[in-house]
């Protein structure tokens, strides 16, 4: 997949747990779990806005585009 995700790369510099993450924004750890992973087919502008909310951070710092 040419879009890699770096959630996981936030999440440490933020010292958050992905279920810390997932009950602030007030989704599940499984579905955070697959947006981590990048198995994801679509993610929800609420919940994007609700992850860069959280983690303090723009949509660029979560997804890049890899060629």
């Amino acid at each position: 997949m040419p879009i890699e995700i770096r959630l996981d790369r936030m999440l440490v510099e933020r010292k958050m747990t992905l279920t810390e993450l997932a009950d602030r924004i007030g989704i599940t750890v499984a579905n955070l779990s697959i947006l981590k992973t990048g198995k994801a087919k679509a993610v929800r502008l609420a919940t994007l806005e609700a992850i860069c909310r959280e983690l303090d951070c723009q949509p660029g710092d979560l997804f890049t585009y890899v060629d």
